[in-house]
């Protein structure tokens, strides 16, 4: 794996700076609490994508392909190259993370941009146009949101905030006990990444959870002092053939022998 020094700090500039721009790309078609002024469709399984995702993805696949030629390329909005398999470097990137979000004018939607070295990544940008929010990580080199690091205290909190789909959180209480259950977040980037600054405490993830939704934030869970794992504790691989997961749970480090045994039992 390469050391944080074989990737400049001007590549992750660069990255930022992508992320900040495909966000000026999509915030026009943004509507606050209302339908988006973008063209809409469904693909499989009712997903909505839309124009916005298509020019959010464009832009990022020639830009990053720009900044990195060597690496290969995996987004929800690409069809799929089975080429990136033979990579030690891709990029894993969800132009719109919270299409649906997006499209009916709920504020939490990001912008994931991963890049993944031989199965784990090592950098990570998540951004969120509308509350303004960057959040960065390089591997070795710490997490940061808007230029603020972000360190996990050691502190365990008496009734944990829990974000998730309802039966997981429902299944996490039961057995941990009192808990604060706070809203879903509908990008499930953000909700990781909100894991890392500290505003959630744990993190649920339902299944079928795909490489681009979780890869930027799973660096920054980890350089923040957290881990995102399945219920049996292990961490997730990246550019795999079927790139989709199972359940998970992003919590800080110290929390997490606790919450892996309540999703257990």
């Amino acid at each position: 794996m390469l050391a944080p020094s074989d990737f400049s700090p001007s590549l992750g500039q660069a990255v930022r700076d992508a992320a900040r721009q495909a966000g000026a790309i999509a915030l026009p078609f943004y509507r606050s609490g209302t339908k988006t002024a973008a063209r809409l469709w469904y693909k499989e399984h009712s997903s909505p994508v839309t124009e916005a995702d298509i020019a959010v993805d464009t832009f990022l696949k020639n830009h990053l392909a720009g900044l990195l030629p060597e690496a290969a390329w995996l987004s929800e909005e690409t069809a799929d190259n089975p080429t990136r398999l033979d990579k030690r470097l891709v990029w894993i990137v969800d132009p719109i993370d919270g299409t649906r979000a997006f499209s009916t004018g709920h504020p939490d939607w990001s912008v994931s941009i991963a890049l993944v070295e031989d199965g784990r990544p090592v950098l990570g940008v998540i951004y969120a146009p509308i509350h303004d929010h960057l959040y960065e990580a390089r591997i070795g080199s710490g997490a940061w949101r808007n230029g603020e690091r972000l360190q996990l205290s050691g502190a365990v909190p008496k009734d944990p905030r829990v974000a998730g789909p309802k039966p997981l959180v429902d299944r996490f209480a039961r057995h941990i006990g009192p808990i604060q259950h706070l809203p879903k977040v509908p990008s499930l980037a953000l909700r990781l990444a909100r894991v890392a600054e500290g505003s959630i405490d744990v993190g649920l993830v339902s299944s079928n959870a795909h490489d681009w939704d979780i890869a930027a934030a799973d660096l920054i869970l980890h350089e923040a002092g957290a881990l995102l794992t399945d219920f049996a504790g292990t961490a997730p691989a990246y550019n795999k053939p079927q790139p989709r997961h199972g359940e998970m749970v992003a919590v800080a480090s110290r929390l997490h022998p606790r919450a892996i045994g309540a999703m257990r039992t």
